[in-house]
């Protein structure tokens, strides 16, 4: 597993959550994050069997959320934005319907400003709230 390389811009330069999207939004090819402090993390690919995996594991969500109608299924290119100040980008996560569709048209169109209720990812352990909101998640 290869991982991350991090850039630590501050103090010289602090990022607002606009430049940030726009910074990924102009680099398609590089998949960023950041981590609570604003380190910008560039993720690297996955190798094969990690892919087959997360391919497998999202295909299984989806067919049990289109059975169940309970939320939203998401692939790793979606980035949130976090409570903490991260913007993480899960391998697999989901979101209850009624905390996605609260969320205002364009909070949904660029990087959801939402913790969700469940994620899986190979460098982070599955997490899943307790008491019914996950917003102190650090993924």
């Amino acid at each position: 597993m290869m991982n991350a390389l991090s850039i630590t811009l501050a103090p010289i330069v602090q990022l607002t959550d606009a430049q940030f999207y726009q910074l990924c939004q102009l680099n398609p090819d590089l998949k960023f994050e950041r981590n609570p402090v604003g380190e910008l993390l560039i993720m690297p690919p996955t190798g094969g069997e990690t892919g087959k995996r997360n391919a497998t594991l999202i295909s299984r969500f989806i067919v049990w959320n289109e059975q169940s109608q309970l939320g939203e299924v998401f692939d790793s290119s979606t980035c949130f934005k976090l409570p903490n100040g991260a913007d993480r980008s899960p391998d697999v996560s989901w979101v209850r319907r009624d905390r996605w569709d609260a969320l205002t048209p364009a909070e949904k169109e660029k990087f959801p400003p939402i913790a969700p209720d469940f994620v899986f990812g190979t460098d982070v352990a599955v997490r899943q709230p307790q008491s019914g909101t996950n917003q102190d998640a650090g993924i």
